[in-house]
């Protein structure tokens, strides 16, 4: 057991917890959060947590005319890392849309991870508000210095300099940077609006496939960590 923010929570190696946050609006944090669960789907059982009040990743799952992969449920409660405790077991993987701010509920989402993505996209605003997350991530890792996190560049544009350019801003923090880039493809607007993924509807395509290559990232990272800590 280890205490972490006033309480109690056990340590279940069973099932790895990735969450999604950042202060800023509108950076894509519910689209990549579903994306991600569809696709580490592949490799076991996934839960998908909307720690978000305003309850967009529900809203998507109401939108869906067939089951998905994964269920989700909705949890935007201060302390979320208890639920998370007690539904963990059955599964391999939790993702939680964390909410848009930098609150209580932000700092129970982080406690329950072993990875916090924090999604930037190419501009000075989203870095700007990316700062209020990694001050509860310092926070937190005095009782979790095993907690991982990284920026993950979001809804880039094709053939532009901005990759490289936010890359230069980031640099600034602690944080590293994912080598995945998500790009900005309207198909995964198509998608979401429909109940479905951009992984469902065109599972060929760029935006699948940058998907993919993120699961894979996130998974190798992982399977790291525990390699280091056995």
């Amino acid at each position: 057991m280890m205490r972490v923010l006033g309480q109690l929570l056990p340590a279940d190696a069973s099932v790895t917890v990735i969450s999604l946050l950042n202060q800023k609006g509108g950076v894509g944090k519910t689209t990549l959060a579903i994306h991600l669960a569809t696709a580490l789907a592949d490799s076991g059982k996934v839960l998908l947590i909307d720690a978000d009040p305003q309850g967009s990743a529900l809203d998507w799952q109401a939108q869906r005319k067939v089951a998905a992969d994964f269920p989700v449920v909705g949890l935007p409660k201060p302390m979320l890392h208890r639920e998370v405790a007690a539904l963990g077991q059955p599964y391999d993987w939790i993702v939680i849309d964390g909410p848009p701010r930098a609150n209580t509920l932000a700092k129970s989402a982080v406690a329950a991870s072993d990875l916090v993505l924090i999604p930037v996209q190419p501009s000075p605003f989203d870095v700007w508000a990316a700062q209020d997350i990694l001050g509860i991530l310092n926070e937190c890792a005095v009782l979790r210095p095993e907690l991982m996190a990284r920026f993950v560049v979001n809804r880039l544009f094709v053939g532009t300099r901005l990759a490289a350019e936010v890359n230069e801003a980031l640099a600034d923090f602690d944080v590293p940077v994912l080598h995945t880039v998500l790009r900005n493809r309207t198909e995964y607007a198509k998608a979401v609006r429909d109940g479905m993924t951009a992984l469902e509807t065109v599972p060929s395509g760029a935006a699948a496939r940058d998907c993919v290559t993120l699961a894979t990232e996130v998974r190798t990272l992982l399977e790291g960590k525990r390699h280091v800590e056995s």
